[in-house]
């Protein structure tokens, strides 16, 4: 099928560059990249949340690592209780 499609001009250049490295047309190219994006479902921005939830954002969500960090702060807050304050003086 034939379509049209607009792209800023340096995703192009930098496609035709890619698609002449592989040995390949660009349609090749264009219809491989589609493929993989509708291979792995959901947008990327839809897939994986946020920027920063892609760093952070997962840890949150694990009840595992909710108790590991109450059990560091535990730690940490058992240390403090040891201090003297008079050493600090």
């Amino acid at each position: 099928m034939k379509t049209t499609i607009e792209i800023p001009e340096k995703t192009f250049r930098r496609a035709k560059t890619l698609a002449f490295a592989k040995g390949m047309t660009l349609k090749q190219l264009f219809t491989e990249a589609i493929e993989d994006k509708l291979r792995h479902g959901k947008p990327r921005a839809e897939a994986d949340g946020p920027p920063w939830m892609r760093l952070y954002g997962a840890f949150a969500k694990s009840e595992e690592m909710r108790a590991e960090t109450r059990r560091i702060q535990k730690l940490i807050d058992e240390e403090f209780e040891r201090i003297d304050l008079e050493d600090w003086k």
